[in-house]
């Protein structure tokens, strides 16, 4: 009896003991995007055993809820609505109070929307948006390009320009690797689609914020190619023909060999092009490649305090400036990539190139500008003939020293010889048709280039993350020579009667030479978990000199030996540059921003030898930036830039020296110039809903320049003789507003996008030393149709309309004119193995008061292809300029001239070609 009593005393203690010790459960639900509460949602607790429901309530209207007299132990907490998905935990549960704090439910078409994109064929992780290529079917030995234009997101113009998510693309990755340097359309154009695995594109950063982890704003639109497993021990290539039948001289051609061996790290990679159509990859319009716009030398310093040095503008050393879509043009292009990585440490990537052209043209102008109340009409045709060569080398070594310490090698050289002739002959009349000046000039260019670079960057960390030192040098080399010979013969008129007639025949010969040595030594350091600051110290030094000479031919000697004095002369400028620079940034996982500004000391001195004067000049200039970036969901973001950034004149607007090349047209130097100063802001915001596939972009930008550099002009109106000088101007700006919106309509698999946008500018103008402006208006409205079925059609339309209107103090008279472009694309296959393709193109401009031509012409090309051997053999016919309309007609509108050129253009030809695509000993394509 007593052992009974004992036990039930026991029990009875152990279950008070028990009773006193249960839990209260608390905590609030919200919506996971807005933040509001969620009321009258069950939240329940489960046994995790057997999942029998122990306890349940439901959230008040203020989304809280309370479980009490919970035992206590391990649970399953599940909550349960209607808009909402489940949301299930497991908690352990110890005597008193249970605080959860909030959980933040998630609405039940965002959770369908993830799972769609994360299970389907493409994938989002952060800003990195990810397509399984496999999933998206293009033409059996397509290339990637093609593969490119059938992402949702991503849009591939005719000119091969890339555009993801509304930003253009302004790298394309193999690998995460460079392929041919930094052209993205070396990769689309070159590696088959089957090879690709997956298409990664993100905003790439800048290898400073990489490296520090500081996101300074700035990045790049990037796309990389992720290669299949199999391809990278393998290799593939295309050989394709193509030559114009039935013709004994001047047929066009096309022959293209394209390479890629991969093996593991290793990347070999060649082509060999050759041709007379103007083919993709075969022009002259990279000014980096080949030295196009080097010309002059410039300065300039943007936000992050980096100076930039280039040459700029000029004419001096008589490169002809070359346009390919007009003239004709026979072009080789080769082309040796090679990139390997050791052990992860050490990475190599060397990329030759070759390139030679013969391009000519003939151009035929005619301009109307306005002098006080005398309107002059100049028509002018020109002949040009160029014969360019150019070779030019990449080469990076990167080797990561240990975990802390990297050091990053960089070398390009770049040599190109040019010939060319060009002759013009023009005349120029007033309002009522009298003559006022006419001119027959042959110009003859013989230049040599060579430009030479070295880089090193050495970058350490700390074992405190987010503190980094870097250090970046640099140093380049720029010579240019030129031999070049002017003949012309210029006549003067007054009241149409002939009244002096001067004839020039000249040798010209440059010596140029720019030498720049730079160092930025960079210093990061965290103050707080998402606060930095950056100190940055760079000093660059920079000499360049010019000596130009200018020769007559004398009769006595038959030589060109008397120097001409007032057209020669020897300039140089030495140009020393600090600048400290200090930058705070806040980087969360939505937010970033940078506010900094750094302080500029400059130094100028210009000697000319000639006159034996010096120019010497101090400048203390402020550069203040500021960033600011929101990404308020995936795939959408907005951004805020601002700058305040100056520019130096080029060494040809200061070295005073007349170029005569043109006779009526007239430059002269300035050594007097100062330096502009351009504050620009910057607002983009976009909008990317891969789900809808529905797009939303707007951009607005706005700046205003200080002492902007334009040219003062002194216009004879009797003669039509101009002379043009560089001066500092104030009161110029410019603005520019443009949205995109682009959806699907899924219906009838309808692709979308229409493109508004509007320019206007305001620039000061000096003629005859009258101060004056010119205003620039031109909107735009662009739409764009796709549609397509998978090996039955390929559809797209688009249209562009576009209106110009321009005025001036000068003129009284307001310029305007519109043009419209309508671009039809068919492509239908007739059956596994025929395809017929079609492009339509109609360009109408409208005739205005000045050009009385309303100038439409229509281009229509077709393709007709046959596949062979399960894809591999592909035989075709191809016409360009089915209607011979082929015109290249072009209308500017600049300050108090209008003008209209119209260029060769390449008209009706027949090709028939044969594509051999290889791959691993011949292998099939997928299909």
């Amino acid at each position: 009896m007593q052992r009974i009593t004992g036990l039930i005393t026991i029990l009875f203690f152990f279950s008070f003991s028990a009773f006193s010790q249960k839990a209260n459960i608390s905590g609030v639900l919200t919506d996971g995007n807005d933040k509001t509460a969620v009321h009258n949602s069950v939240v329940a607790l489960l046994t995790p055993i057997d999942s029998i429901l122990y306890r349940f309530t439901r959230s008040d209207k203020e989304g809280k809820f309370n479980l009490k007299n919970v035992k206590p132990g391990n649970y399953i907490l599940m909550t349960s609505h209607n808009q909402y998905a489940d949301y299930v935990d497991e908690i352990m549960v110890n005597e008193g109070e249970k605080k959860l704090g909030t959980i933040a439910l998630k609405n039940k078409i965002e959770l369908l929307r993830e799972v769609i994109v994360k299970s389907g064929s493409i994938r989002i992780k952060g800003d990195t948006t990810s397509y399984r290529a496999s999933d998206f079917k293009v033409d059996a030995n397509a290339n990637v390009e093609e593969l490119l234009k059938k992402l949702p997101g991503i849009q591939v113009d005719k000119n091969g320009t890339i555009k993801a998510m509304g930003e253009t693309v302004q790298k394309v990755l193999v690998d995460g690797e460079e392929f041919f340097g930094d052209d993205p359309g070396m990769a689309v154009k070159n590696l088959r689609a089957d090879a690709v695995k997956e298409v990664q594109v993100f905003n790439k950063k800048s290898d400073q914020a990489e490296f520090t982890g500081i996101d300074d704003g700035n990045s790049k639109k990037t796309i990389n190619l992720k290669l299949k497993e199999d391809k990278k021990k393998g290799y593939f290539g295309k050989i394709d023909g193509a030559n114009q039948p039935f013709t004994d001289a001047d047929s066009r051609y096309n022959s293209n060999l394209m390479f890629s061996s991969f093996k593991g790290k290793r990347k070999l990679s060649a082509f060999l092009l050759n041709g007379n159509t103007g083919q993709d990859g075969l022009n002259w319009e990279d000014s980096e490649k080949f030295g196009a716009r080097e010309n002059n030398f410039s300065m300039n310093m943007d936000d992050d305090g980096n100076v930039n040095y280039e040459w700029v503008g000029g004419n001096n050393d008589g490169e002809p400036y070359i346009n390919t879509q007009n003239g004709f043009i026979k072009n080789t292009n080769a082309g040796l990539q090679y990139s390997n990585k050791w052990n992860d440490k050490q990475t190599l990537n060397v990329s030759p190139k070759f390139n030679k052209q013969i391009y000519t043209n003939n151009n035929s102008r005619i301009s109307q500008t306005q002098v006080g109340d005398t309107q002059l009409n100049e028509d002018r045709t020109t002949v040009t003939n160029v014969d360019r060569s150019n070779f030019k080398l990449n080469a990076t070594y990167d080797v990561k020293l240990d975990s802390l310490n990297s050091i990053k090698f960089t070398a390009r050289t770049n040599f190109y010889n040019t010939e060319s002739d060009e002759f013009t002959d023009g005349i120029t009349t007033g309002n009522d048709g009298v003559l006022k000046n006419k001119q027959q000039r042959l110009f003859t260019t013989n230049s040599d280039k060579s430009s030479l670079y070295a880089g090193m960057l050495f970058k350490h960390k700390f074992a405190k993350a987010r503190r980094t030192f870097s250090v970046n040098s640099s140093w380049s080399l720029l010579n240019t020579n030129s031999n070049n010979f002017l003949k012309s013969s210029n006549e003067s008129y007054v009241d149409g009667v002939l009244d002096s007639k001067v004839d020039v025949d000249q040798n010209k010969i440059g010596d140029r030479s720019n030498q720049n040595f730079s160092a930025n030594f960079t210093y990061s350091e965290p103050i707080a978990k998402q606060l930095s600051l950056q100190f940055a110290y760079q000093i660059a030094f920079d000499k360049g000199k010019n000596n130009y000479f200018t020769y007559d031919y004398s009769e006595d000697t038959g030589k060109y030996d008397e120097i001409v004095t007032s057209l020669s002369n020897q300039f140089e400028q030495t140009v020393i540059t600090q600048r400290p620079n200090l930058k705070l940034s806040y980087n969360a996982k939505k937010i970033n921003y940078s506010i900094g500004s750094g302080f500029g000391f400059t130094t100028f001195d210009l000697l000319d030898k000639t006159m034996d004067k010096q120019y010497k000049r101090n400048y203390t200039n402020f550069f203040p930036s500021a960033s600011f970036s929101y990404r308020y969901k995936s795939n959408s973001d907005l951004r805020v830039n601002y700058q305040g950034a100056t520019r130096q004149p080029t060494l040809e607007q200061l070295q005073p020296l007349t170029n005569n090349q043109d006779f009526f047209n007239q430059t002269l130097g300035n050594p007097d110039l100062k330096q502009s100063f351009t504050n620009s802001v910057n607002i983009y915001q976009n909008s990317y809903d891969m789900l809808t596939e529905t797009q939303i972009y707007q951009g607005l930008s706005f700046s205003t320049t200080s002492n902007l550099i334009t040219y003062s002009r002194v216009i004879d109106p009797e003669t039509a003789k101009t002379v043009s000088k560089p001066i500092n101007t104030n009161g110029n700006f410019s603005g520019n507003f443009y949205f995109g919106y682009g959806f699907k309509v899924k219906k009838i698999n309808l692709n979308v996008n229409l493109n508004p946008s509007v320019n206007y500018s305001k620039t000061v103008l000096s003629i005859n030393d009258k101060i004056g402006n010119s205003k620039n208006l031109n909107t735009g409205f662009g739409v764009y149709l796709y549609k397509s079925k998978e090996k039955k059609y390929d559809l797209s339309l688009s249209n562009r309309f576009s209106f110009n209107r321009n005025s001036t103090t000068q003129n009284d008279e307001i310029k305007s004119f519109n043009t419209n472009n309508l671009n039809l694309d068919i492509g239908v296959y007739l059956d596994e193995k025929w395809k017929l393709s079609t492009d339509y193109n109609l360009n109408t401009r409208q005739k205005t008061i000045d050009f009385q031509d309303n100038l439409t012409n229509q281009l229509w090309n077709a393709r007709l292809q046959r596949t062979f051997k399960k894809d591999e053999f592909t035989a075709y016919i191809l016409i360009r300029d089915i209607l011979n309309q082929n015109i290249g007609i072009q209308r500017n509108v600049y300050e108090n001239t209008i003008s209209q050129e119209q260029n060769d253009r390449l008209k009706r030809y027949v090709m028939v070609g044969f594509t051999w695509n290889f791959k691993n000993g011949g292998g099939t394509s997928q299909k």
